[in-house]
């Protein structure tokens, strides 16, 4: 999981909610480096799993995402590598349109995450 840029945690937990700051296709080491559609969509994803994994979850465990894309005429080809992502797990989403810095795709996620019984929490 890479580090965030900002002042921000990657994910922060309330009771048995966990939101997961926005992905962007970053690589492990921290560049970017601008990609089709397909490509930085795979990548945000990825990274994505990576934070959700570090909460404690799986795939299963996204109930929610939020997408942002920098372009409409790019939806049909990120929807592609979303679902192949994702599979046949169909969390709640919203796509929107919104003007992203050099990158062209953008997810944030909600997860629910329930706290093991005795673990602290």
């Amino acid at each position: 999981m890479t580090p965030p840029a900002g002042h921000y945690q990657p994910f922060v937990r309330a009771g048995d909610t966990v939101y997961v700051s926005g992905q962007v296709p970053r690589l492990s080491d921290g560049s970017y480096e601008p990609a089709d559609v397909a490509t930085e969509t795979a990548l945000a994803l990825d990274n994505l799993a990576a934070v959700v994994r570090a909460a404690g979850g799986d795939q299963t465990c996204v109930v929610k995402v939020t997408a942002y894309l920098t372009d409409v005429a790019d939806f049909a080809e990120f929807d592609r590598a979303y679902a192949a992502h994702f599979g046949e797990w169909k969390p709640a989403r919203t796509t929107v349109v919104a003007g992203l810095r050099s990158v062209k795709v953008e997810v944030d996620a909600v997860l629910h995450l329930p706290s093991a019984i005795g673990d602290g929490e």
